[in-house]
């Protein structure tokens, strides 16, 4: 069996709890949940608007495959909690444009308030070259 590596990076904020910012174990790379939180624990983006964070969302996301050693392109599952419905047709914009061509399996979540007042998290599952 494959070792259990926790995924480490600078390039998205460090867990504020008892969690990786992913693991790796044999080709696969599991994402935990990412808010719009900037470097540093940094959550004046909680008072602007979907778009900021939702790219700040995704940015960290991607941070956290790249150094887990997976691209856009080997991402098999997204999983995206929206506080607004509304957000929607926003997400759906935003979230082709992080993907460009690959078209990994999706859910969006309609959920109530997230930590911080944030409007979106997104986690993720992906395979490693």
């Amino acid at each position: 069996m494959s070792d259990i590596v926790a995924i480490q990076t600078t390039e998205a904020p460090a867990p504020a709890g008892h969690y990786s910012q992913g693991i790796a174990c044999g080709d696969l790379v599991f994402v935990s949940g990412q808010l719009p939180v900037r470097d540093g624990g940094d959550h004046s983006l909680a008072q602007e608007g979907f778009e900021p964070q939702a790219r700040r969302a995704f940015a960290n996301l991607l941070a956290v495959l790249k150094a887990g050693g997976a691209a856009p392109r080997d991402v098999l599952r997204v999983t995206i909690y929206l506080s607004d419905v509304a957000d929607w047709p926003s997400c759906n914009a935003i979230y082709a444009e992080f993907f460009g061509d690959s078209r990994p399996a999706r859910t969006i979540v309609p959920v109530g308030p997230l930590h911080y007042g944030y409007r979106i998290e997104v986690d993720a599952i992906a395979r490693r070259r």
